[in-house]
């Protein structure tokens, strides 16, 4: 690594893997470097030398979710506060030194070394969610860090499990943080580190599961009607602007009138009820996985968090969406590109307001894909072809966000009903017999 590189938005976008492991640094911050695995993953890491001498490194984000001039900032803040736990060096060197003896007598690296000498490199290169279990594990399992893998039993496990439950943990949380452990612990036997699974016993915990809310027409007509207030609003806040800015003689602003929307909010709305899309995988869209003459998008298998493909046919409301807004917003590459055409972080905010205007309360953005499922579920659409449309693995996940409403079930067993029967049935019966 011993050329380094200015790592800017050019620089990013000319990355091609090659098949193998690449790796460069920043010119301007030298323990700043962005990582590249054979299968294409473009990573920021972090590089640091520890007291011990060791070297520590840690993903802090992905290409191209995060920038390279946000990722740079965030490596400064991390390479300032990295390993400051008011450690002597002293005190690094002899827990050191324990791990070592330990390692001699068990015969297994302990839970820190693992992750960072094989763990970590396995999970950027084959997961997009690597930062995550990583500061997952760390710090759930934090008091463990030293153990070494072979000394993990069910006991010391299930012991560690109470402790989390007695804090005020919930299962669900609980459940993440075993499912993290349980996966290091199957690569770790799969590599002939530990000669068994420490969880194989471990059960789940019944974790409450979370309601799967969707939206009643009354309050989807709402929704609508606020989208359509909101759109209005700016337009008319526009060109009271252009009338002030004309009477002093300033530059008028681009015109809304003529838009079919004034930003993206609207139309990103509108695709997610339609389509039953991630947020993730919407923001991440791209243009050359829309086909407008064929009225079908693809989710390619980097922005899925199945890590699968798949194609969504487009109805008409999505269709006619997009198109308006391909003919507006022709310029970057992204569908729902930032004002500098990257990928946007979130719609947080101007999400909350139009809820707040529509009186729709506990709804998350989320929550229209659990509307899409939940229409095409009450329509008669069979769940197989939900669990597609939706990129599940399963029927298992399908279920959950398919439920019914109530007033659906109970129109089902309505058709069950049946005419009393009256005394001259029975009569009239016994007579054609």
């Amino acid at each position: 690594m011993g050329q380094k590189f200015k790592i800017d938005r050019d620089f990013m976008r000319a990355i091609k893997p090659t098949g193998k492991y690449q790796e460069f640094v920043d010119s301007a911050l030298g323990g700043f470097v962005v990582k590249v695995t054979p299968s294409g993953t473009v990573s920021y890491t972090i590089r640091w030398t520890k007291p011990d001498g060791r070297q520590g490194r840690r993903v802090i984000g992905y290409w191209p979710e995060k920038d390279p001039k946000p990722a740079r900032d965030l490596a400064k803040t991390e390479l300032r506060d990295v390993d400051k736990r008011g450690d002597t060096t002293a005190d690094v060197l002899e827990r050191r030194r324990r791990k070592v003896e330990a390692e001699k007598i068990i015969g297994t690296p302990s839970l820190s070394t693992f992750i960072d000498d094989r763990y970590a490199d396995w999970l950027a290169a084959n997961t997009r969610s690597s930062a995550a279990t990583l500061a997952r594990l760390r710090k759930s399992f934090a008091d463990h860090l030293d153990k070494p893998l072979g000394d993990f039993n069910a006991w010391i496990i299930e012991k560690w499990r109470s402790g989390r439950l007695k804090a005020g943990i919930g299962p669900a949380t609980v459940n993440r943080d075993l499912s993290a452990l349980r996966g290091l612990f199957s690569r770790a036997l799969e590599w002939g580190v530990i000669a068994e699974h420490p969880m194989r016993t471990i059960k789940a915990l019944q974790a409450p599961s979370g309601k799967v809310r969707w939206l009643s027409d009354d309050e989807e007509a709402r929704l609508r009607a606020a989208l359509d207030a909101r759109e209005e609003r700016e337009r008319a806040a526009r060109e009271s602007a252009n009338a002030w800015r004309a009477a002093r003689g300033y530059e008028l602003m681009p015109g809304l009138r003529a838009s079919a929307f004034v930003d993206h909010l609207k139309p990103a709305v509108l695709l997610s009820i339609n389509t039953g899309l991630r947020q993730g995988e919407m923001l991440k869209l791209d243009w050359q996985h829309v086909n407008l003459d064929r009225a079908i998008l693809t989710v390619i298998d980097t922005s899925a968090k199945s890590g699968k493909q798949r194609h969504i046919p487009l109805n008409d409301e999505a269709l006619a969406t997009l198109k308006a807004w391909r003919a507006q917003q022709a310029e970057h590459g992204i569908v729902f590109a930032s004002a500098g055409g990257g990928v946007r972080v979130d719609v947080k905010t101007a999400w909350q307001k139009l809820l707040a205007d529509a009186k729709i309360a506990n709804f998350r953005w989320h929550d229209m894909r659990h509307h899409f499922a939940s229409r095409l579920v009450m329509a008669g659409v069979d769940l197989n072809t939900v669990r597609e449309l939706l990129g599940h693995a399963d029927l298992t996940m399908t279920l959950r966000y398919a439920h019914l409403a109530p007033e659906h079930l109970s129109a089902a067993v309505a058709k069950l009903n049946r005419q009393p029967i009256t005394g001259a049935d029975i009569t009239n019966r016994e007579k054609e017999a």
